[in-house]
Order: C-alpha cells, then sequence, then structure tokens
C-alpha cells in the first residue's frame, strides 16, 4: 500500500533490527500494548509476525517506510477491546511531526473501508496520549468509551464508521 510519502510492505527477516529497535524506544512503546518490552520480547513477537500472522492469514501488518527509510509500524485487525477491527501504528520520534502519522492512519482507516470492506474501524488510545487522541479526532474518530486497565490507566475506545469517514482520508492509498 502506499500514501503519498508512506510505502506500507509486509515486513521481510532483513526487517528485524529496524523493528526491533522501533518497539524498543520507550518514547514509542510506552504508548504500544502493555507498554516497554524487553529486546527478546520484541524479537519473538517479530518472528511471531512470520509464524503466526503471516502464516495463517491472521490479518494485515506492515513496515512503514519513507524513501526507502523504515519509519514505522502498522496493522488493521479484530480486538476484543473494539468488538470489530483496530488500527494500530507507531513511527519513528524522527518521523513525528511531519504529518506522517495522520497520512498514516488515514491509510489504515481507508484500507479498512476499501478493500476489508469494513462498516466501523476502531482504534484504542492511552488516555493521556493528547496527540493520538488529537490526530484520530481529525480523522473523524469518536470517543465512544472508556476502558480501565488492570494498572488503574484508562484506554479510550475511538471509531469512525464508514459514513462519517471523509471522502478520501489525508494521505490516503493510492490506487
Amino acid at each position: 500500500m502506499r500514501t503519498a510519502r508512506l510505502l506500507l510492505t509486509p515486513y521481510a527477516p532483513g526487517d528485524e533490527e529496524a523493528f526491533v529497535a522501533l518497539f524498543q524506544d520507550v518514547r514509542v512503546s510506552r504508548w504500544m500494548g502493555e507498554g516497554p518490552s524487553t529486546e527478546a520480547e520484541d524479537r519473538a513477537l517479530f518472528g511471531r509476525v512470520f509464524t503466526e500472522v503471516y502464516a495463517r492469514g491472521l490479518f494485515d501488518v506492515w513496515a512503514v517506510r519513507e524513501g526507502g527509510t523504515t519509519v514505522g509500524h502498522a496493522e488493521i485487525k479484530p480486538t476484543p477491546e473494539s468488538g470489530g477491527h483496530e488500527i494500530v501504528y507507531a513511527l519513528s520520534p524522527d518521523a513525528w511531526g511531519r504529518g506522517l502519522g495522520t497520512e498514516l492512519a488515514g491509510a489504515l482507516v481507508e484500507h479498512g473501508f476499501g478493500p476489508l470492506g469494513l462498516g466501523e474501524v476502531h482504534a484504542t488510545v492511552a488516555a493521556e496520549n493528547e496527540p493520538s487522541l488529537t490526530l484520530l479526532g481529525r480523522l473523524g474518530f469518536r470517543h465512544v468509551r472508556d476502558i480501565q486497565e488492570a494498572d488503574g490507566s484508562t484506554t479510550r475506545l475511538l471509531t469512525i464508521t464508514r459514513d462519517r469517514a471523509p471522502r478520501r482520508a489525508p494521505g490516503s492509498p493510492e490506487r
């Protein structure tokens, strides 16, 4: 999948170091899943992308590249928290502040509504992650409910429906 500035491709075995570096950066991983993991856990996760996700066709997951450099990670997958398909994305701090997050999230939404044929797309975001909440709000996501986590933190469930999505999301994929 391609946007104006990004290329989303399936991971290749040679992407492991970039994947681990992204997930080991606490500025990124603090907002992902359960938060920072060990390097060994991130390497195991990378391996499962091939042995489980790709091998069994579970969901779409991509390396995000800008000009040949891996700058992020993206997924769209079914989750029990959302009751549907959720977008997951992360960009390296070097890619922040240039609108790439909006471009990437918009492409994931359009992929959900287009090729996947979904009627709605979800995202879960830590209540303290104001930049992501603002970004998703600009795309048309609406707050549905709060999820109280076991550690006492709050995660916001956001949803965008096909009828509320912009005609063509910012940075949407080229066909």
